[in-house]
């Protein structure tokens, strides 16, 4: 069930670094709010691919489970909940706003790795 797959551990390092970039540096209405949510459902299955032998389709449905839960939990003010409203950190990593525009990001990161992953089934050579 458990194995490491480097590849995706160097994609998951990549976006991870490139998550990081974004939220320290980009201050913009589209690349910071909307592609940094495309690219943390993509981090997201690169991470868990690195360590899971699960089905593909089977993780990126967990992880598009897990990005939905965490924007639902938004809707209902978790970090306020918690007391940590004010902690940037828990907003940074949480989030602190519902928006049906980042459900939207999510779902269109989870397209983007289906259609990549069509991609490569068809330029893999057949296996004799």
């Amino acid at each position: 069930m458990f194995r490491l797959h480097k590849t995706y551990l160097l994609a998951a390092t990549l976006l991870l670094l490139l998550e990081i970039y974004i939220a320290g540096a980009v201050h913009d209405a589209i690349i910071r709010p909307y592609a940094g949510d495309l690219l943390a459902v993509i981090f997201l299955f690169c991470f868990a691919s690195s360590f899971l032998t699960a089905p593909p389709r089977r993780v990126l449905l967990a992880v598009l489970g897990i990005a939905y839960l965490l924007e639902g939990l938004q809707y209902v003010h978790l970090l306020a909940l918690l007391g940590l409203e004010h902690s940037r950190l828990a907003r940074l990593v949480l989030g602190s706003r519902f928006a049906w525009g980042d459900m939207l990001a999510y779902s269109l990161g989870a397209v983007f790795l289906l259609a990549v992953a069509a991609l490569h089934r068809r330029l893999r050579p057949p296996v004799a």
